[in-house]
């Protein structure tokens, strides 16, 4: 004889209902300490841990990270299972461009002000109260999740102590001389007034015109642009060097008078310049885009800047104060008067613009504080590198392990062309640069200089150099804690593929540089969540998703499966809310097998032979999440128990009690195994599972 309730407990006689219980469960979790691997049972000595991807505090959580948070609550629960110190660490993102940017179109609504008429401490005051309370809501989201994050670890990018580590990481690399001030181009935002990152640019397909003109009757080569605005800042004409059309003119030099603008043009012959685009030859304009910038170094060229930050020509003449696009219309009126216009032809471009604000981006010459990616410095493993060459290495000796092909050769891609990484930003809210000015003194620290007379710098660093220390500065560093000692290099880092770039690459540079170590072992790039139809959400197609409306209808176990089954990581998902219905029955089905499987007395043995099918699928589903490949996992799982468990082994054994033994292991198994997937429907039965020890979070993973 086994155990046999006295009766089925009554909640089982009623259909399972997730909106009654998630809430109920997650508190139960939370008052037990186990999130915190510091609390959990059992000698514990290897860790895992997951820092996650902090959500930024301008609005509130999508689709998009309810599939990153399950993904990776999946991960942690798993290996919590399996006895692991299993921590996962929450937080948030200040996202300051973005952040400052939202708050400042509600001022400009609500009170009709600037950020001027505000000034900047109460600018700040007012982006940090919309964050706090932003942030709030993104966190109860997050538990709404079931996520199972150590809360007494919560960090925040701008805390104080993310700050310490932001401004320590800052004079460290100060220090060694591979952050410097210099003019160089940028990418400005003319709206946002502000310089941003190449990754930050949406690229958009527009219809152009491309414009075949000379300078003057006199100038031998024809040239062709889609900006003839920035002609007027031309100081020379590059071609090929094998470009024979060509070759007799290089060296020559031409004066010339376009729209009332002197230019001095010089003939030069650089590899740079595509001989099959337009005429094959190139106007250089060194101080409004990257690749002329680069060309003018080359070949000692001056750089005249002809367009200021609102995106207007500071020319003499008739273009003076003009908007860039109403001068390209000027230039093109005056070059047809002239008989220099030789050629007008509509084609396609790529504009780029802001992501943030949607401006049109101009590239500028700015002082700014940057990152230089080539100088040498010597590793803490006694080296001589480059910062470009650890980031390469890291993931080329497979200390960064990336499994999905693709993303690696891309990242190897990017690190190739990488260029100094401008890290700072024309806005108020974020990390100000720890910097003083004193006449020609410059005093770089953690804190500020003592005596008179300092002014500190007014620009804010980059959001991304904050979140590029993640993974270290919210265990505790530049302090050299326990939690910095036991859990870092982190195990998994799990973000999305477009800030492949922005983020994971950035987060090896600066833990290679700061800590000589990676941040994390495994890279396991996911794709987006679209809608069913493939489209992305977005507002203006008013497709979006509330993951807590979901939540509200069907249940937090049948959205973490509706976004999981199906979907390859790495691969994007279509989101479809009927699929999240079924999972809705499924937790159901399993509520009915679990009430059927309490109501039998555990008699007989377990029948080996269903043992052995049962441990060798859970032993397949255990090597699906060793090996990232969770969505199979869950569908092997759902499968199982629909379609075996359910619809066969429950309907056999009916009327035989010899039965009983074996589908009470089936079913305490098939509840350990399907907990990362489905935790609240899981937990909740496992409370009247008359062989639980524990909270079903703790209890051991199924092996044979």
């Amino acid at each position: 004889m086994g155990l046999m309730p006295e009766k089925v407990p009554e909640k089982f006689l009623k259909p399972y209902n997730p909106q009654a219980v998630e809430g109920k469960i997650y508190k139960k979790w939370e008052e037990s300490g186990y999130f915190n691997p510091d609390n959990l049972p059992g000698n514990r000595t290897q860790p895992f841990t997951i820092t996650l991807p902090p959500p930024n505090v301008t609005g509130t959580l999508h689709v998009g990270h309810a599939y990153e948070d399950t993904l990776q609550d999946i991960l942690i629960r798993f290996e919590r299972m399996r006895g692991k110190k299993a921590l996962w660490v929450p937080g948030t993102d200040s996202a300051a461009i973005a952040t400052q940017a939202r708050v400042e179109k509600n001022i400009q609504k609500d009170e009709g002000k600037s950020r001027h008429d505000l000034g900047r401490e109460e600018l700040v005051r007012h982006v940090t109260e919309f964050a706090k309370n932003s942030e709030a809501t993104i966190l109860s989201q997050v538990r709404k999740m079931g996520a199972s994050l150590d809360w007494s670890r919560y960090a925040y990018t701008l805390d104080e102590k993310r700050n310490t580590a932001v401004f320590t990481a800052f004079k460290r690399m100060y220090d060694a001389g591979l952050i410097y001030r210099g003019n160089r181009i940028v990418n400005w935002d003319p709206k946002g007034q502000t310089t941003i990152s190449d990754d930050e640019i949406v690229h958009e397909e527009r219809d152009a015109k491309l414009y075949t003109f000379r300078y003057s009757k006199t100038f031998p080569i024809p040239v062709a642009t889609t900006r003839l605005e920035t002609k007027v800042g031309d100081t020379a004409v590059a071609v090929h060097p094998d470009d024979e059309r060509y070759k007799q003119y290089v060296g020559k030099e031409y004066d010339a008078v376009l729209c009332d603008v002197p230019v001095h043009i010089k003939i030069i012959a650089d590899a740079a310049v595509d001989p099959a685009f337009g005429t094959g030859a190139l106007g250089v304009t060194p101080a409004h885009s990257q690749t002329d910038w680069e060309i003018a170094d080359r070949h000692d060229l001056p750089r005249p800047q002809i367009i200021n930050e609102i995106a207007k020509m500071t020319v003499e003449g008739r273009l003076c104060g003009k908007k860039t696009t109403e001068a390209r219309e000027a230039v093109a009126e005056w070059l047809q008067n002239e008989g220099l216009l030789e050629k007008v032809e509509d084609i396609k471009q790529n504009v780029s613009t802001s992501e943030r604000t949607g401006a049109i981006i101009e590239p500028l010459p700015k002082l700014q504080w940057w990152i230089d990616v080539d100088k040498n410095f010597v590793h803490q493993n006694g080296s001589t590198t480059t910062l470009k060459k650890v980031m390469r290495q890291a993931v080329e000796s497979s200390a960064v392990t990336m499994p999905q092909e693709g993303f690696r050769n891309a990242y190897f891609h990017w690190i190739d062309n990488l260029r100094d990484w401008c890290i700072s930003r024309q806005i108020w809210f974020g990390h100000r640069i720890p910097v003083w000015y004193k006449g020609d003194e410059i005093y770089c620290d953690v804190g500020a200089p003592q005596g008179d007379g300092w002014k500190q710098e007014e620009d804010v660093l980059d959001t991304w150099f904050s979140s590029a220390l993640w993974t270290f500065s919210t265990l505790g560093w530049p302090e050299k804690t326990k939690d910095l000692e036991t859990y870092h290099p982190t195990s998994v880092m799990s973000p999305a593929y477009e800030i492949l770039y922005l983020w994971v690459s950035r987060m090896i540079l600066m833990s290679e540089f700061h800590l000589g170590q990676p941040p994390f072992k495994t890279v396991l790039i996911h794709g987006l969540v679209r809608a069913k139809d493939g489209r992305k959400f977005s507002k203006s197609l008013n497709n979006g998703v509330d993951p807590l409306d979901i939540i509200n209808k069907y249940g937090a176990d049948a959205l973490r499966m509706g976004l999981i089954v199906g979907a390859a990581v790495g691969a994007d998902v279509k989101f479809d809310e009927q699929r999240v219905k079924g999972y809705k029955l499924f937790a159901n089905k399993l509520w009915n097998i679990a009430r059927f499987v309490l109501s039998q007395e555990q008699t007989g043995d377990i029948k080996p032979e269903l043992k052995q099918e049962f441990d060798t699928m859970a032993a397949d589903v255990t090597k699906d999440i060793e090996e990232y490949r969770i969505y199979m996992a869950a569908e092997k799982l759902y499968h199982y128990i629909w379609d075996r468990f359910a619809a066969q082994l429950i309907e056999e054994s009916k009327g035989k009690p010899e039965y009983g033994a074996s589908l009470y292991y089936i079913l305490e198994n098939s509840l350990k195994l399907l907990h990362p997937f489905m935790p609240f429907v899981t937990e909740e039965i496992w409370a009247d599972m008359p062989s639980k020890k524990d909270l079903l979070m703790v209890e051991g993973w199924p092996t044979k």
